[in-house]
């Protein structure tokens, strides 16, 4: 059980010790209780020390959790609260809490009929009775398509990963003629440019696979799981997209943008490792260091004629190629017009 939830159980043990007025209770009274009540949790012997109970009792009486909880020692042994009917479940919610609240909440109603927040509906129902909130209109705005395909395995995929389970996937990519089995280790589920990626582990090494190319899941209970512990920020630290190669080093991508698009890649960085090379008024040179993969092609190819590759050669020479191949279509386009 994670150390926040312990805390949460301790702090509610000691709200319902500190507000009895039948019962008076020592800090080994406190400590068993906290003991009893992680316990009946967790199924297990469980032992809280005198020091997190004593620093329990501190971070209640201070600002930092918002409690500022009157706890007072009496006769030099006994914890109780001087207001008899203070609670830490009874804090005081003032007119700018209630606002920050609901716009929370409204950010979060926007998520409801998405699969895999299902169960939050319940909550935020809650959230709205308990803060009255005003049913106002969204003024933030997540953009989100629950039409997109492949949102139905959301659900199973997230199952696995949090569960730990090898799953049996049946696939098709774009270029493939058949569907392919791909059993695989589940380690993270990534959304980019409003599209789903299941990141996993498959015969050694590691795959993105678009759920909207997924035919069918399924568990494979008789194989053992492999986490690999990846942590989402570091993985994808050196990339644009989701395309990240386990030998490939990040090169330094120099380009220069026109003056009508430099603002918005000021603004916008591609990647956060984006400096400004030099700049004057015909535009300015930027450089990011990065993994060339199919994602930062396909959005440096997005400004058109206002985005010059420099460095590397290679990815500039086929920018260029990309580019002469578009040109001839349209010449192509131009000339079937003209015959019709």
């Amino acid at each position: 059980m994670s150390s926040n939830k312990n805390a949460l159980i301790r702090y509610k043990t000691l709200d319902k010790c500190l507000k009895n007025k039948y019962r008076q209770y020592t800090l080994e009274d406190l400590i068993d209780e906290c003991s009893e009540a992680l316990f009946e949790f967790e199924g297990k012997e469980s032992f809280v020390s005198k020091r997190t109970v004593q620093l329990d009792l501190q971070n209640m009486r201070s600002e930092k959790f918002g409690y500022e909880a009157p706890i007072e020692v009496y006769e030099r042994k006994y914890y109780r609260y001087s207001d008899p009917d203070y609670s830490i479940h009874n804090i005081s919610v003032n007119e700018s809490d209630l606002k920050a609240m609901n716009n929370a909440v409204q950010i979060l109603k926007q998520f409801k009929d998405f699969s895999m927040f299902k169960d939050m509906n319940g909550v935020i129902q809650k959230l709205e009775d308990s803060i009255h909130s005003t049913n106002q209109k969204s003024i933030i705005h997540l953009d989100k398509n629950e039409q997109l395909k492949g949102l139905e395995h959301i659900d199973i995929l997230y199952e696995g990963i949090l569960n730990k389970k090898v799953l049996n996937i049946l696939y098709k990519s774009f270029t493939a003629r058949e569907s392919s089995n791909f059993v695989v280790h589940p380690q993270l589920l990534k959304e980019y440019n409003n599209r789903w990626f299941l990141i996993c582990l498959h015969k050694g090494k590691m795959y993105n696979l678009a759920l909207d190319r997924m035919e069918s899941i399924e568990t494979e209970e008789n194989i053992a799981y492999i986490d690999k512990d990846l942590d989402g920020d570091e993985f994808f630290k050196d990339i644009v997209g989701v395309t990240v190669s386990e030998t490939m080093k990040p090169r330094n991508v120099v380009f220069f943008v026109d003056a009508s698009n430099t603002p918005y890649i000021k603004t916008k960085p591609l990647h956060k490792s984006q400096e400004i090379v030099s700049e004057n008024e015909e535009g300015a040179i930027f450089k990011i260091c990065v993994q060339i993969n199919y994602e930062l092609e396909r959005l440096l190819l997005g400004f058109g004629n206002c985005l010059i590759v420099h460095k590397p050669r290679n990815l500039r020479l086929r920018m260029e190629e990309k580019f002469k191949s578009g040109l001839k279509n349209y010449e192509n386009l131009i000339i079937q017009e003209e015959r019709e």
